[in-house]
C-alpha cells in the first residue's frame, strides 16, 4: 500500500497512458486531451528520475497534443474529410531522418555539459526519435508506428535501468502494440496522390 502511495502519480500516468494507446490505434481524437494528462503526470515523474530529456518532451507533449487536437478536429465540424492515413514519401523522410540526426545532436550535447542527466545519450536517442514520431501521429502519417517500435524498446530497457516499473509495464505494451497500430493503420491507408502529397 506504501508502494501505491509513493508511486500514484506514475501509476496514473501509466493508466492514462494505457488510454491513450488505445485511443490512438483507434484514431480517436480524444487521445490528444489524454496524452496532454499522461504529460503532465510523467513531468514529474522523470524530473524525479533525473531523466531531463523524456521530461522537457512531455513538455513538447503538452504543446502537440494541442496542435494534434485542432488538426485531427477539423473534420466532421466543419464538413471538411478527417484526416486520412498517409504514407511517408521519400523527401520527407530524408527531411525528418536529419532532423532526427540534429535533434538529437543538441539534446545530447545539453545534457552531457548541462545536467546530471543518468544515461544522456539514450535519453537523448528516445526523445529526439519521440519528437518527430508525434509529430508524424498528428499528420497521421503510417510510419510513425515503426519509430514507436524503436523508440518504446530502447525506453523499456532504459525504465526497467532506472527502477520505473510501472512506466515499464506501460512501455512493454506500447512496444508490443505499436505493431497493432500499424496494421490496423495500414488497413485506413490513403493512396490518392491528391491526399499523400503532403508526405512527398
Amino acid at each position: 500500500m506504501d508502494w501505491i502511495l509513493e508511486n500514484m502519480v506514475e501509476i496514473i500516468g501509466t493508466i492514462s497512458g494505457l488510454l491513450f494507446l488505445y485511443l490512438e490505434i483507434k484514431q480517436n481524437k480524444w487521445l490528444w486531451p489524454v496524452g496532454l494528462i499522461t504529460s503532465l503526470m510523467y513531468i514529474y515523474v522523470f524530473f524525479a528520475a533525473k531523466l531531463y530529456a523524456d521530461m522537457s518532451l512531455q513538455v513538447y507533449y503538452v504543446v502537440i497534443s494541442i496542435y494534434g487536437w485542432l488538426l485531427w478536429s477539423q473534420g466532421k465540424s466543419n464538413h471538411k474529410e478527417e484526416l486520412p492515413v498517409v504514407s511517408l514519401g521519400r523527401k520527407l523522410y530524408i527531411t525528418l531522418f536529419l532532423a532526427s540526426v540534429a535533434i538529437y545532436a543538441l539534446i545530447s550535447y545539453v545534457l552531457v555539459n548541462f545536467t546530471d542527466g543518468a544515461i544522456p545519450y539514450w535519453d537523448a536517442f528516445t526523445t529526439a526519435l519521440s519528437i518527430v514520431a508525434t509529430w508524424m501521429l498528428a499528420k497521421k502519417i503510417l510510419e510513425q508506428w515503426l519509430v514507436w517500435v524503436i523508440v518504446n524498446a530502447v525506453s523499456l530497457g532504459l525504465y526497467i535501468y532506472k527502477g520505473l516499473y510501472p512506466t515499464s509495464v506501460l512501455y512493454f505494451f506500447y512496444m508490443s502494440l505499436s505493431l497493432v497500430g500499424y496494421l490496423q493503420w495500414k488497413k485506413d491507408l490513403v493512396t490518392e496522390p491528391s491526399k499523400v502529397a503532403v508526405t512527398n
